[in-house]
């Protein structure tokens, strides 16, 4: 008789090596993978069959740049990533993190930055937050119902608060004292002793505080000196962790000490991953540098170094002037640091503001993220119908007036129900796809968790799945996205995941090809009750994945989660680096068993 709990039936199967895909049926027992099978396996009365005929059963995907650092300790079920296929995902990313700091100084280090609202951040995390260690900090995410697997980084910005307090950490003439430093390193090394991968950092000086008492200066690991970053790469560099890290986004010139800190030249290797590898509309040129500065660094510099790429079209939404890219230009930021409506639209409406911003928006030679064309900005919503679906360029030219004027007439006379999109980057189709396959160029940057009402990108697996199955021309194979998605990440990061082999633990998967159509580049909002009913952008595209399973259990499936998931059982598990974690059901098969598995050939075989 069958012991299987789960049976993948005749799908083709995608081990995340990047070797190709062979057809077979996937046995699951004690939430592990038991068989990979070239014949049919034989269920049981009580195994759960999915039939995967036709489809491509695969490692569930890893997303390593997430910011649900607060939503999942109020919706741990992360329900918008596994939908779409993921499996496991990072926090801790952009210096900013959970581990050490108070809840205030949380919600203030994130909101702003990653575009989520204060109080619902400052509710979850005063809440939720029981911990004052690393090791509490563990226990307590695995007390919830997680729904994926958890890794996670300690972000320096929360380090840097935690020890110098939030005012003197973002106050650039004050720098750390000797024991300052010392604490911060010991911090970093029981974080790493505990598990978390690495370090997340921050030199970008335009993602600001929000609150009231610091409110629009920067995140605190921008006020770091070099050398205090050095001390810091010294430990993940003695212990094989990570470093994941944002360059200055206006000057770039620091990108070359993070390339130069990545290399193993005389000494060991720094493991680095870099934001971002990108086709921007603002610099149509820079796309051609990301592969060879890498392939300079690992090749002659003996480094480990990454970048991040999102692996689809950057488009953006804005509700009037809430959008990060604002925060480029000084004109932008002042706009930003008000919060309220009625004095935003005061200082809109002056006209020394107006010339300032027409001047920083017509400078040519400023470094960009955002290329700065209205024409390139479609209003998608607005109580004026007659502006829905022109670009702001064009609203300009039916009033006579500077596109500027145009842009800041409708924000004060419709404020945040003015609702307009762009695309950043990553537009042409052809430099994408070079990009992606550069050695040296890894899936990362969507964001998850952020930005709630400017993008949604939790489908990003799914977006790379479609381009490769659209191509006619194949950039990568099937298998090769898979590798890309799952194991090519788990490996480079450290974690006990994407990789779909006997004795791993299975999560996976299961994608329909023939529900990889146009709506997987669509977008729509849902609300979202763990924060108050908020409407946030979303994907829908639920007959592209077929199921999704954790730890051996199937959570989602033909558009439904299971009526546990999330609320009262824990499917997912926190990922030491370096460790491998049996799923939740392996505890409940024997030590046996698990030995047994843990000795197993690893490799995709026929029984």
């Amino acid at each position: 008789m069958s012991d299987y709990d789960v049976i993948l039936s005749g799908g083709t199967v995608f081990d995340g090596s990047g070797g190709p895909g062979v057809r077979a049926d996937v046995g699951i027992s004690g939430g592990e993978v038991r068989a990979v099978s070239s014949t049919p396996l034989d269920p049981g009365p009580d195994t759960e069959v999915i039939d995967a005929a036709g489809q491509w059963v695969m490692p569930g995907f890893v997303d390593v740049h997430t910011h649900y650092d607060a939503e999942v300790l109020v919706g741990p079920g992360l329900t918008e990533s596994v939908r779409h296929g993921v499996t496991t995902v990072l926090l801790g990313n952009c210096s900013l993190s959970t581990l050490y700091s108070t809840p205030v100084d949380i919600a203030d280090l994130f909101s702003r930055v990653e575009a989520l609202p204060r109080d619902h951040v400052l509710k979850a995390v005063d809440t939720h937050k029981t911990w004052s260690s690393p090791e509490e900090y563990i226990a307590a995410l695995e007390r919830l119902p997680l729904g994926p697997n958890i890794a996670a980084l300690v972000g320096h910005s929360d380090l840097r608060a935690k020890v110098m307090g939030l005012d003197r950490s973002t106050d650039p003439s004050q720098r750390p004292t000797r024991r300052e430093s010392a604490q911060m390193a010991e911090a970093l090394d029981r974080a790493l002793d505990a598990g978390l991968l690495g370090l997340s950092t921050m030199t970008n000086p335009w993602d600001k505080l929000d609150g009231d008492r610091y409110r629009s200066r920067s995140l605190p690991s921008s006020y770091a000196s070099w050398s205090e970053f050095r001390r810091l790469h010294r430990i993940l560099r003695r212990r094989g962790r990570l470093l994941q890290s944002i360059p200055n986004l206006n000057t770039k010139y620091d990108m070359i000490f993070f390339l130069g800190a990545a290399t193993g030249v005389g000494r060991k290797a720094l493991k680095v991953s870099l934001l971002a590898a990108a086709d921007p509309k603002a610099s149509p040129w820079i796309h051609r540098i990301f592969g060879p500065l890498a392939a300079l660094v690992n090749g002659p510099g003996r480094g480990d170094f990454r970048w991040q790429h999102l692996p689809t079209t950057f488009d953006v939404y804005s509700d009037g002037i809430d959008l990060v890219v604002f925060e480029e230009f000084g004109s932008g930021r002042a706009a930003l640091h008000l919060r309220e409506e009625l004095g935003r639209n005061e200082l809109l409406q002056d006209e020394a503001y107006r010339r300032w911003f027409r001047a920083d928006f017509e400078k040519k030679f400023s470094s960009r993220v955002w290329h700065r064309d209205f024409a390139d900005a479609e209003i998608t919503e607005c109580p004026d119908a007659s502006v829905v679906g022109k670009n702001i360029a064009e609203v300009a030219d039916e009033r006579g007036i500077h596109v500027v004027d145009a842009f800041l007439d409708l924000v004060v006379e419709h404020g945040r129900k003015l609702r307009w999109h762009t695309t950043i980057a990553n537009h042409r189709r052809k430099q994408m796809d070079k990009l992606i396959t550069r050695p040296g160029v890894t899936v990362g940057f969507s964001d998850a968790g952020a930005h709630l009402r400017n993008m949604a990108f939790y489908n990003f697996g799914i977006r790379l799945l479609r381009r490769v199955h659209d191509a006619r021309e194949g950039f990568l194979t099937v298998a090769q996205a898979a590798h890309k998605l799952s194991g090519e990440l788990a490996d480079f990061y450290g974690v006990d995941a994407g990789h779909l082999r006997i004795g791993d633990r299975a999560d996976i998967v299961v994608v329909n090809p023939a529900g990889l159509t146009d709506e997987v580049d669509a977008y729509r909002e849902e609300t979202m009750p763990e924060f108050g009913g908020l409407s946030r952008m979303v994907n829908r595209n639920d007959d592209a994945v077929t199921a999704t399973l954790v730890g051996g259990r199937v959570v989602y499936r033909g558009g439904r989660f299971a009526s546990w998931f999330g609320v009262s059982e824990r499917a997912g598990q926190f990922l030491r680096a370096g460790v491998r974690t049996p799923a939740a059901g392996a505890a409940a098969a024997g030590e046996d068993r698990r030995s047994a598995a843990a000795g197993a050939d690893r490799r995709p075989a026929a029984v």
